[in-house]
């Protein structure tokens, strides 16, 4: 039964509310009507004992549509309007910092309004309305310790980032001794199809359907469908209810371009700004761009010059691959490699990865060491050789499996610097190697073995966006690559120094 208490929780929101960044800060909250339908169904419906018939809402909806904003509306109106004595409200998330967002947003908002700021408390974790003696807390994401709690209100930011159930399962068992609590998740579309979210995305839409029936669940799922052109504007608005007001086609437009130009970054836009549930991983390498960056230069050009090389040693029976990456002006950069694989059962191998390697092998593209491992004596013996006839600047590699050859090739006289294989270190430089390549600002010379290589190379992503190369879901070897994006890291990082010395000039005291 929808009544006049939903009316209650849009007058609280316009008129109590403001907004607290950007364009419109300091100015009135005003729902668009799909907010305004949300919140007068959840807090509009009741059962006939006159409490809240809906406990559950699951709001999943692609970023910029505000429903961080509502999210803090919602957790101050549980806070001080619901009516509830004692009210406990919790923001959540995968950290600390991310179940912060809400809260600051929430606190922002109180300090703008005299009203709230006569009536709420303000601290640093902590919101308090001393006069029914209710709490708004952030909370930190160790589920073991919040065992206890007695929740009338719980925001839970980004469940798509959640790593497991557990912080979920111990909150919304919290909150047994309420009356009438609220559990509000609100989530972008991830892409773990075991994950605590993708069970409440199922749930959500098999109640959406009609397929289960609960009365207590709300489900909002905001996205294109599946089979919709995620490259036409009219799908763009399916997954961003506020588009006009406080996301823009002209940015989601510029985004469709970059997915575009960049195949990885495809899963990403439509994950985030069309709310789709992807794949982890992704095909890196738009085939054709990578044929259009065979170059001009040959290897007699590369001689006496600058170069920074990555060193990928993913397995001593397996490939190995040193990669030199040579900077060439105007952001143009030039790959040259070389491989090493066992000489023992060469034939069988390449059989198993499908690979002529014997004529690899015999062109000079790969190096066959003896025996059934890779001899990394025959790759210093190359590394020092190639230090002969061009400047190594610096070798980049994994600290994994490296130690002792990257010890040799110090005392061997080389610059080694350590790039680990996680996110933090090589999402930055496998996008450069993708705009590189989108670009025609890299020169590999048609080099088959980086080739074969690049169209073998998968992506993963991280719920932030962040990518690196994946090589369990990689279809065949990606160790080249690997190594020509360590390389890119090196040889980019010391550009952008060279710009700065050049841009600020050097200061001598």
């Amino acid at each position: 039964m929808r009544t006049t208490r939903g009316r209650r929780v849009i007058d609280f929101f316009e008129h109590r509310l403001r907004h607290s960044k950007g364009e419109w800060a300091g100015t009135p909250l005003v729902l668009q009507p799909w907010t305004k339908q949300l919140l007068g169904d959840v807090f509009g419906t009741l059962r006939p004992d006159g409490l809240r018939q809906y406990r559950r809402v699951y709001a999943e909806i692609a970023r910029k549509n505000g429903k961080s904003t509502i999210a803090a509306g919602v957790a101050l109106y549980l806070l001080i309007a619901d009516g509830e004595a004692g009210a406990e409200v919790y923001s959540a998330a995968s950290d600390r910092q991310q179940a912060a967002i809400v809260f600051d947003i929430a606190r922002s908002m109180v300090e703008a309004s005299p009203f709230l700021s006569s009536e709420i408390e303000v601290y640093r974790h902590s919101l308090v309305h001393k006069r029914s003696e209710s709490t708004y807390k952030v909370i930190s994401a160790d589920a073991h310790s919040k065992h206890g709690f007695n929740a009338h209100g719980i925001i839970f930011d980004e469940l798509h980032a959640q790593p497991n159930r557990e912080l979920w399962d111990v909150l919304s068992t919290s909150t047994g001794a309420r009356r009438q609590p609220l559990l509000w998740a609100i989530t972008t579309a991830g892409y773990d199809r075991e994950s605590i979210c993708w069970e409440q995305h199922e749930y959500a839409r098999q109640v959406r359907d009609g397929v289960i029936s609960d009365d207590t669940f709300y489900p909002f799922i905001a996205s294109a469908d599946e089979g919709d052109d995620w490259t036409d504007p009219a799908v763009w608005r399916k997954a961003n209810p506020n588009l006009g007001v406080s996301v823009y086609e002209e940015y989601l437009s510029a985004e469709c371009e970059r997915a575009k130009s960049q195949p990885s970054y495809q899963n990403t836009f439509r994950r985030l700004h069309l709310n789709q549930w992807t794949q982890q991983n992704t095909r890196a390498i738009n085939m054709h761009d990578w044929g259009e960056c065979v170059g001009v230069a040959r290897p007699g050009e590369l001689i006496g010059r600058e170069c920074y090389i990555g060193l990928d040693l993913a397995s001593t029976t397996d490939i190995a691959a040193a990669v030199a990456v040579f900077p060439f002006g105007d952001g143009v950069y030039v790959a040259d490699g070389m491989f090493w694989i066992p000489g023992e059962n060469v034939i069988e191998k390449g059989r198993r990865d499908r690979v002529d390697y014997m004529t690899l092998v015999r062109d000079g593209h790969v190096i066959a060491t003896h025996g059934n491992v890779i001899d990394y004596e025959s790759i210093r013996a190359w590394i020092n050789d190639y230090g002969q006839t061009h400047i190594v600047r610096e070798i980049a590699y994994d600290p994994w499996n490296a130690m002792q050859l990257t010890t040799q090739l110090q005392s061997d006289g080389f610059v080694t610097v350590p790039v680990r294989q996680g996110y933090a270190s090589m999402s930055a430089p496998t996008k450069q190697l993708l705009s590189l390549v989108a670009s025609r600002k890299l020169e590999h010379g048609g080099n088959p073995v980086l080739r074969w290589m690049a169209d073998n190379l998968e992506l993963a992503t991280d719920p932030a966006g962040n990518i690196k190369p994946d090589r369990s879901a990689s279809r065949a070897k990606i160790d080249g690559m690997v190594a020509l994006i360590m390389g890119i890291d090196r040889a980019t990082r010391h550009a952008q120094s060279m710009s700065l010395y050049e841009s600020q000039g050097v200061y001598y005291l």
